[in-house]
């Protein structure tokens, strides 16, 4: 089966929690602090694996979490860094954000590798915290969350040509012919409901053409198998359009050809501006040269036109001499195409900083405090010691918590909540 679209979970490893260890060595009279760093969490990696394919394997795991750091030990021992977790992805691989719909990474090259999720780093044991005023301190943080997301991987499929046209026009033909690729043909319409690669040999040249479903008209809006083609024509840097030229469907190729542009050009991402060469198909049927002559009258002469027959093998050398020329000299395509613009100045406008807290009443009267950093202090602290404790009271008091809650009326005795644990708050 091929998949192209899948969405998944990801979380980076969380660090290993500091120690809280003094020195006990014999003859070492009033030994200090000696608890040593946690290890840093596993960051989730996707790497470019060649010989893959398809997104089939994203379909029986959706969630991919690495491993956390190992906890600090005594006598300053620092704890083992996490191991990354690699997870191979084939070549066109494209992973975005669910929440922002910001591009993460865009895989294209084998070895590739891209960091998806970051571990959190370590936290620091109680030698980090010794200080004249207080030299043998009893708190250590806890290990720092590993980033966690929702993305959606995309694959593009990396060929330098793509096959377009109307169902049943002849485009699997013409690729089990000229390569050894063997798509499903059949005399109905949409017989390729995946695209199918094949590779191309012309003496010295070798090229990957990409024989993709059938386009309809409205297929930019997503009707037929519309999305899932022209996602794979994005990569592409030489189109040939395909056209019946028996009108055997009984459709005019004059009006296919027209159509089939005019969903190019909704689709976007310059596809109309890369090289178009028209393969007139179905030449050996009746009706197919009268309809080449009509069609050469209407279109523009920009349009170089190779008559062939995908059946009989008729015509296709220098329809693929062609292709492999204009390869040599098109470029590749930037999938973004906000980046397209020949002269653009860019405005760094510096964004606001996130507010650190919200404040919110919960349905039980409660105060709910969240927000991006003090749940990350909150998660860091070690509640289980008091010096832990005192010093996040601290920390929320630095950060304008307590203020806030007063202004908000909150008295004595009040519940003050902060994810799923619950505080009383004394003034």
């Amino acid at each position: 089966m091929f998949v192209d679209q899948v969405k998944v979970y990801v979380k980076g490893g969380d660090g290993g929690n500091g120690m809280v260890a003094f020195r006990r060595e014999k003859y070492v009279p009033n030994g200090g602090p000696a608890g040593g760093d946690g290890g840093n969490g596993g960051n989730v990696v996707f790497v470019v694996q060649e010989g893959l394919r398809t997104l089939m394997d994203f379909r029986y795991q959706r969630h991919f979490k690495a491993p956390r750091g190992e906890n600090g030990m005594s006598k300053n021992q620092h704890g083992k860094n996490a191991t990354d977790l690699v997870v191979e992805v084939p070549p066109g691989t494209v992973v975005y954000d669910v929440a922002t719909g910001e591009k993460i990474a865009d895989l294209t090259e084998n070895g590739q590798s891209a960091i998806i999720a970051k571990g959190g780093r370590g936290g620091r044991g109680n030698t980090r915290y010794a200080t004249p005023a207080n030299p043998a301190p009893h708190h250590a943080e806890n290990g720092e969350p590993g980033e966690e997301r929702d993305i959606q991987i995309e694959l593009k499929l990396l060929a330098d040509v793509g096959l377009v046209g109307f169902p049943s026009v002849g485009k699997s033909t013409l690729l089990s012919v000229i390569s050894a690729a063997k798509p499903k043909i059949a005399d109905y319409h949409f017989t390729t409901l995946s695209p199918n690669l094949g590779v191309v040999s012309l003496n010295e040249d070798s090229f990957v053409v990409a024989d993709l479903p059938g386009l309809i008209e409205g297929a930019h809006l997503g009707q037929g198998l519309g999305h899932q083609f022209l996602r794979h024509i994005e990569r592409t840097r030489v189109i040939v359009h395909v056209i019946d030229m028996a009108a055997t469907e009984g459709r005019d190729p004059y009006e296919d050809f027209e159509k089939i542009n005019e969903e190019l050009r909704a689709y976007g991402f310059r596809l109309l501006e890369r090289p178009q060469i028209i393969a007139a198909n179905k030449m050996d049927m009746p009706g197919a040269e009268e309809n080449l002559e009509r069609f050469k009258e209407k279109i523009e002469s920009s349009y170089p036109i190779f008559p062939i027959s995908a059946l009989s093998r008729d015509g296709l050398q220098p329809l693929l001499r062609q292709v492999a020329e204009l390869l040599k000299t098109t470029p590749e395509f930037p999938l973004e195409e906000e980046d397209l613009t020949e002269e653009k100045v860019t405005f760094l406008i510096k964004a606001e900083k996130e507010e650190p807290f919200k404040i919110s009443r919960d349905d039980d009267g409660a105060y709910v405090i969240s927000g991006e950093e003090v749940e990350k202090l909150f998660k860091m602290t070690d509640f289980s010691r008091d010096e832990s404790v005192q010093r996040f009271a601290r920390k929320l008091r630095g950060m304008g918590i307590d203020e806030a809650l007063r202004e908000r009326g909150i008295e004595d005795g009040e519940i003050v909540r902060i994810l799923d644990f619950e505080f009383e708050f004394l003034d």
